[in-house]
């Protein structure tokens, strides 16, 4: 696991450099008032914070609909075509953008069908949705084409690059826009003019860097792999189509029907728990990137001890990650809304945060099982799985966030994904008895709740900024501590040897 540690770690950094800036730009979105240039108020209300998370919802539905499930295809059949063809005659990207295309244009018309009944669901609470209606069709566009692009990045081995115009970059973006609007230099329709037209920034300029590195070559001359294998291409995209749709409307339809039934103030409210409780996924997000060439080409030579190896070691990882970082976030979050000035509306969202904190420690415990099931020639499981979790989840949502609110969102999240997951362990267990889960699953989560326990009971009196730092210092040192004592996992033991080799290097230099 060594490549695929290192990668981990570099795209894990930049993907938490992406939500440093993505944290300042959401210090700009709630805070009553950033900096100190203006005081005259709050420059983005609930709403408008609202709306743009809005967009990256919608807009995830609407790139699932357009990609006609052909991302998947991407890294899971490049194997083939590189063992088999010179990189100038791989035609498997050219193809993907083609129909990607085709996906967009249908999903146009789709829009412009159902723009009445967008209207008539979303004008009587959150109206300035409607106002920009039109606008979530570009954004979606650009989303599409990068992540198809993205996929290809997977494949051959660039996902660094990939994540950090994703995670960083992008936001990087939109802190330029944000600082042009605070500054007032741009009205807020402005604003979301060009909040709209991010994404295709990014697909570009990573464009642009695979072809300029020769990793791209775009033909459309079809070639003698694709001629072999177009049945299994058309079989796996048409059934990963219906997979991609249900797992894209699952991970973002509650906000959508929180803006429907409840209004723009407390979908804001709750996408900002959202994004807190998302940042417990980043280092998974970062390996599932990762691991989807490294875990196809194992599927591909029948290496099942590697993939084994590699699903367990993410279970135990992705578990004491998870476990870090939600307990330095529990302990300090009520407290650094205070510090940062966070809009007093934002505090209704801690209960979802805590819940949703529970649905990602879930998610990653159970590490790559979702990427292990898609990379192997038992991809129809993920659609099947897929689907039940749509089945139980939607209703479900629906009922709890009309009867309790954004609360009853979270509660159905947890619900559905416990499911989802449980599913997909007893599958892998069952057909490759691959079974990640040892004693020192249980240790994990007893050290962490324990530092936890310790650190609330030995400061919860103290505030302020030096409340903030001796609680994430305590915590941190107690979680490192226990898993080296207790060796949690063998990927901490390497990292330090890694790291005293250089050390020792440097210093004899």
């Amino acid at each position: 696991m060594g490549s695929l540690r290192k990668q981990t770690i570099i795209s894990s950094t930049l993907v938490y450099l992406g939500f440093l800036v993505g944290l300042i730009n959401m210090y700009f979105y709630t805070s009553t008032s950033p900096f100190f240039f203006y005081k005259d108020g709050n420059i983005f209300t609930p709403d408008q914070y609202a709306l743009t998370r809005i967009f990256f919802d919608s807009g995830q539905i609407m790139f699932a609909f357009g990609s006609l499930g052909v991302i998947p295809v991407v890294y899971k059949f490049y194997p083939y075509y590189k063992d088999n063809l010179p990189e100038n005659k791989i035609d498997l990207l050219s193809w993907a953008l083609v129909i990607s295309f085709i996906g967009f244009l249908l999903m146009l018309l789709g829009g412009w069908y159902f723009e009445p009944l967008f209207i008539r669901k979303f004008s009587e609470r959150s109206q300035l949705v409607v106002d920009y209606y039109f606008w979530l069709f570009p954004f979606a566009m650009g989303m599409l084409f990068f992540s198809v692009i993205e996929s290809f990045c997977w494949a051959v081995n660039r996902s660094v690059v990939s994540n950090f115009l994703k995670e960083t970059g992008l936001r990087l973006l939109t802190t330029v826009i944000i600082l042009l609007y605070y500054f007032r230099a741009i009205s807020f329709p402005v604003f979301i003019y060009l909040f709209a037209f991010q994404y295709l920034v990014v697909f570009l300029v990573l464009l642009i860097y695979l072809i300029r590195t020769g990793h791209v070559h775009l033909t459309f001359k079809v070639s003698r792999v694709t001629r072999k294998f177009r049945k299994k291409l058309l079989a796996m995209q048409g059934l990963i189509f219906g997979g991609t749709v249900i797992a894209a409307v699952a991970a973002t339809i509650d906000s959508l029907i929180i803006a429907s039934l409840k209004g723009l103030t407390a979908t804001g409210i709750f996408v900002f728990a959202q994004y807190a409780a998302n940042l417990i996924q980043v280092p998974q997000r970062s390996i599932q990137s990762i691991s989807a060439g490294i875990l196809s080409r194992a599927w591909k030579d029948k290496n099942y001890k590697e993939i084994s190896r590699i699903y367990s070691r993410s279970c135990i990882n992705l578990l004491l990650l998870s476990l870090f970082i939600f307990g330095n976030l529990w302990l300090n979050i009520a407290d650094a809304m205070k510090v940062l000035h966070i809009q007093a509306e934002y505090e209704q969202g801690l209960g979802v945060l805590l819940i949703l904190g529970m649905v990602r420690i879930i998610d990653a415990g159970t590490g790559l099982n979702a990427m292990v099931i898609n990379t192997s020639t038992f991809w129809r499981f993920d659609f099947y799985s897929g689907v039940v979790l749509l089945a139980f989840r939607l209703p479900l949502t629906y009922f709890l966030i009309k009867t309790y609110g954004i609360i009853g969102s979270a509660a159905a999240e947890l619900a559905a994904y416990a499911v989802y997951n449980f599913i997909r362990y007893e599958f892998l267990r069952r057909k490759f008895n691959m079974q990640p889960f040892t004693i020192k699953t249980l240790y994990s989560l007893l050290l962490a709740a324990g530092g936890y326990l310790v650190c609330y009971l030995l400061m919860k009196d103290m505030h302020g900024w030096a409340g903030l730092i001796l609680r994430t210092t305590l915590f941190s040192l107690l979680m490192i501590t226990g898993i080296f004592y207790l060796k949690l996992t063998p990927d901490a033991g390497q990292l330090y040897e890694v790291f005293v080799t250089r050390l020792k290097k440097f210093r004899n230099q």
